[in-house]
């Protein structure tokens, strides 16, 4: 089997390695892509250092653009290498631009598509991530969800049974096996933190970021946070260069972080502040108390069953509502198959499924 595996941006470049090695190990012969989506340095190159990820076999190159730009030069770019490299399944993941761009050329193609993270659904449409979710599902042939939620979603909305497989989540895999690698970084002590004592932001969202006003009024409100605890805020490039030029003299407005030192970061938080999906999962792993800074999440799974809230989008509401997480139990169970064998579920569902050489599923539902 042939299987060409697609990464983007920086949330896919953690969930692509634990693929990766388990479809290697089972005799796939696996082409690793990299859409150049995230190009820069601390965005891309960090992590595959980090992780021990093999450089990649193609680098499209791509860069940045807005959304209708950015998809088409994907397509444009993925299609003739789908054409040169007649693979048999290509495997994307999340919900990026590079995801949806890549599943409508497979999709178009003859290959058969596997989406890693299927049935997450915020239900907000102005999340341009939603989109690329809901659509890069409807061309799939295997959706591999990593959460019973994810399932239900994909079910009620007429999916059949044998497209859908629960896997786990490939995040904690990475997050399982780096662990302690992170734990002995010295990221705390460079930046003079206390454990336990602290709290980490990160905001990209461009709902958040990309209103001067709203962006000036949450940072006011974490300036005011800072008063009781250090707040350490990794800026995303676009957040950064939205800032407020003056007044945050009192945050720790630091470089993006790479993988590892990121872990270390949100492992001996007190709390975490974001609006990122991965961030989500990751400290309900560590049993971190979480606010979410939107509306909805995509992964509910962290609330019922992890150490997430969903706090809305009021910056009025930040001091308070870290002040609460504060008094939380350090005590939360962990969500249904995120055990570190993620990678091996999917790579069992993609080889068996080669090996039975059974109709695409896609091709079935446009038979009946």
């Amino acid at each position: 089997m042939r299987a060409v595996l697609v990464a983007g941006a920086r949330p896919n470049f953690m969930k692509v390695a634990p693929v990766l090695w388990a479809l290697e190990a089972a005799g796939a012969e696996v082409v690793l892509v990299h859409t150049g989506q995230h190009y820069d340095e601390k965005m891309s190159d960090v992590f595959f250092s980090d992780l021990g990820l093999r450089s990649p076999d193609v680098n499209l190159g791509v860069g940045s653009g807005t959304q209708a730009h950015q998809t088409a030069a994907v397509m444009t770019a993925f299609e003739s290498l789908v054409g040169e490299l007649a693979p048999d399944v290509v495997v994307v993941f999340g919900d990026v631009n590079s995801t949806v761009a890549c599943g409508l050329v497979t999709a178009k193609s003859g290959a058969r598509l596997a989406h890693v993270e299927a049935g997450l659904r915020s239900r907000d449409w102005a999340m341009p991530e939603e989109v690329n979710r809901v659509v890069t599902d409807r061309l799939s042939d295997y959706l591999l969800a990593p959460s019973a939620d994810a399932c239900a979603n994909l079910r009620a909305e007429g999916y059949r049974d044998d497209q859908i497989s629960l896997v786990g989540n490939v995040m904690v895999d990475t997050l399982v096996g780096n662990l302690d690698r992170a734990r002995e970084r010295p990221i705390l002590d460079d930046l003079g933190l206390p454990r336990g004592g602290y709290v980490l932001v990160t905001l990209h969202r461009p709902s958040n970021v990309d209103d001067p006003e709203r962006l000036a009024a949450i940072s006011s409100a974490l300036v005011d946070l800072a008063d009781e605890l250090p707040v350490v805020f990794p800026a995303h490039p676009r957040t950064r260069a939205q800032l407020p030029a003056e007044g945050l003299g009192a945050l720790r407005i630091i470089e993006p972080c790479g993988y590892l030192d990121f872990v270390a970061l949100q492992d001996s938080a007190a709390v975490a502040l974001t609006d990122s999906g991965g961030v989500q999962e990751e400290t309900t792993m560590l049993g971190v108390p979480c606010l979410t800074f939107r509306d909805s999440t995509e992964r509910p799974t962290t609330v019922t069953e992890g150490s997430n809230r969903v706090m809305g989008t009021d910056p009025g509401d930040i001091v308070s509502a870290v002040r609460a997480a504060l008094s939380l139990p350090r005590e939360f169970p962990v969500p249904e198959l995120w055990d570190g064998r993620a990678g091996e579920r999917i790579a069992r569902v993609l080889v068996d499924a080669h090996g039975r050489n059974r109709p695409r599923p896609t091709d079935l539902a446009r038979e009946a």
